[in-house]
């Protein structure tokens, strides 16, 4: 009894101290806590600890990590660049998403002349106004004039007096890449680009200037520098020629944006890039035909022929129609009656004729068959004809040319007669002019084409000036669209006149004619026209005396400097 009461007491204790307050804290356990299960065996009741599920906590979101924004790189681009190609380069890198800097030491991106990586080529031209007589320098002439050396480059002025350099501001940065600071003495003067022109033909012949390539305009003489024709093809190494170009980190995107083939930039691309060849009278006959047989049928073009052949686009004006009974050339004919063997084709396949101007008031000399005939031989090469054909319709039809994208078209006329040379609705022949029909053509060509240029047979003038209904006329195929008008006719050099925005060449004198009773049919002058990009930039003027009444030559200085001041004269200049 007395073990119960004791065993009764320290329960009680221990229940009384579990609900105190000075109940001490104990650790949890280690390991999570077990329920109890009964089951049933066959041996009885068995305790078997049964886990309970296990929850792990998940810890609330991390607030994201913010993404550092990319620095654009910073970019500096030469301020004394040309305008448009800044411009370029400007837009390139506004897509880029970039900064500008004023200062090239920090930036990632740097955009300058001389650099390492070429994204432009810039060529220049050095250039006189058009009529200077003086058609190539040196470029250590041109070295002297910058370093002031008095005299220099006086060949131009044609005295000891250097000449006056005109040009602008953005065109002198641009050359101070190639030459430095000029020196203090040389004679430089900077003019805005909208008065360039002007200051140079007013103080001509004290005048000279460097203009980017693509800024030609035909009031510009074109000088070669040690040779070197600007606007020829094949440009290699040429002085005037600077690169600009791009280097740093960041260079790669700019490249990538702006020559992603690799090649630079250039303002002289020689696949926009035509050249046209301008010429006067042929006429295989009399003494000219005479020489052939005697020399061969190539004798004539023996100096020429280059010349001609170098042309992307070369014109034949043949009066004389090819006829399969034409009687061996006779030197003294008296006749005006004319033909030419049909194997003397082989004379303008030689010189790279591509297209034959048919207005010479000889086309239907030897009737209607052998005009047909000799149609017929220009269709067998591939040569188009305007100018006359097989009708009226087909004679004054224009016809339009296109050359690494410039687009060319060519109409003419015989205002002359006789009226048996005139093509009718029925018979072959030279058209007849129509100006009304005429300037309206011109008025649409000049919407479709880049470059309309008129020819035709005119009067025929052994004198260098222009008649004054010779202006009238010519004048008005300029007013009614035309760029270049070029008189065929001329047995004689004429005069050339810049017109509004036309190039007039009255007459340029014979080319394959036997003419030599006087010094200014024995003369002869050949255009060649450059266009570039949809533009008539400039004209060149290649001289020849005519030798044996068959064979041109180029003319020696003096005579060449004898006939440009002529013309010059006779054209006001």
């Amino acid at each position: 009894m007395l073990q119960r009461i004791t065993g009764l007491v320290l329960a009680m204790s221990l229940l009384t101290t579990g609900c105190g307050s000075s109940v001490s804290t104990t650790l949890p356990p280690t390991s999570p806590p077990q329920r109890i299960s009964a089951v049933s065996t066959p041996s009885g009741m068995t305790a078997t600890p049964v886990a309970s599920p296990t929850f792990t906590a998940t810890p609330p979101p991390l607030p994201p990590t913010a993404t550092p924004t990319p620095v654009p790189p910073k970019a500096w681009v030469d301020p004394a660049l040309p305008a448009d190609i800044r411009a370029i380069v400007e837009g390139a890198l506004d897509k880029l998403n970039v900064l500008y800097t004023h200062t090239a030491d920090d930036a990632d991106l740097r955009v300058a002349p001389n650099l390492q990586h070429v994204l432009f080529q810039r060529i220049y031209a050095l250039v006189v106004p058009f009529p200077t007589l003086t058609d190539e320098v040196t470029w250590a002439e041109v070295r002297r004039f910058w370093a002031g050396e008095p005299g220099a480059l006086s060949a131009i002025s044609r005295d000891a007096q250097s000449p006056t350099l005109y040009i602008t501001a953005e065109t002198l940065a641009m050359v101070q890449v190639l030459l430095g600071e000029p020196a203090p003495g040389a004679p430089i003067q900077i003019v805005s680009p909208a008065a360039l022109l002007e200051a140079a033909w007013a103080a001509r012949p004290h005048a000279w200037s460097i203009v980017p390539f693509d800024q030609l305009v035909p009031k510009w003489k074109v000088l070669r520098i040690d040779g070197i024709n600007v606007l020829e093809r094949g440009l290699q190494v040429y002085p005037l020629a600077v690169s600009i170009g791009v280097e740093g980190p960041a260079a790669g995107k700019l490249l990538s944006a702006l020559v992603p083939d690799g090649r630079p930039l250039t303002n002289r691309d020689e696949t926009k890039l035509t050249s046209l060849i301008m010429t006067g009278v042929t006429a295989l006959v009399r003494a000219t035909a005479y020489e052939m047989e005697q020399r061969g049928v190539l004798y004539p073009a023996e100096h020429v022929g280059a010349l001609l052949r170098s042309a992307d686009i070369t014109h034949i004006s043949n009066e004389i129609p090819f006829a399969s009974n034409c009687p061996p050339p006779d030197r003294a004919q008296q006749s005006l009656v004319f033909c030419s063997d049909p194997k003397y084709i082989e004379l303008l396949r030689a010189v790279g004729t591509d297209l034959v101007e048919l207005t010479g008031n000889h086309f239907q000399d030897y009737g209607s068959e052998a005009t047909l005939m000799t149609l017929e031989i220009y269709a067998q090469e591939g040569w188009p004809h305007y100018g006359g054909g097989a009708d009226l319709e087909d004679a004054r039809r224009p016809i339009t040319l296109t050359h690494n994208g410039n687009r060319l078209s060519f109409i003419g006329c015989n205002p002359v007669g006789p009226a048996y040379a005139w093509a009718t609705k029925d018979r072959p022949g030279a058209a007849p002019c129509d100006f009304e029909y005429m300037h309206g053509e011109l008025q649409l060509l000049a919407k479709e084409v880049d470059v309309p240029i008129v020819t035709w047979q005119y009067w025929e003038h052994y004198q260098y000036p222009a008649t004054p209904q010779q202006e009238l006329d010519f004048r008005g195929m300029v007013d009614a669209g035309a760029k270049i008008v070029s008189g065929s006719q001329a047995h004689h050099p004429q005069a050339i006149e810049f017109y509004k925005d036309g190039f007039i060449h009255y007459g340029l004198g014979n080319l394959f004619f036997d003419q030599m009773w006087s010094l200014g049919t024995r003369q002869e002058m050949i255009d060649r026209h450059i266009l570039y990009d949809g533009r008539h930039i400039s004209t060149e003027l290649f001289t020849y005396m005519l030798e044996n009444f068959a064979q041109p030559r180029p003319m020696t200085t003096e005579e060449r400097e004898q006939l440009l001041t002529a013309v010059f004269e006779a054209s006001g200049w």
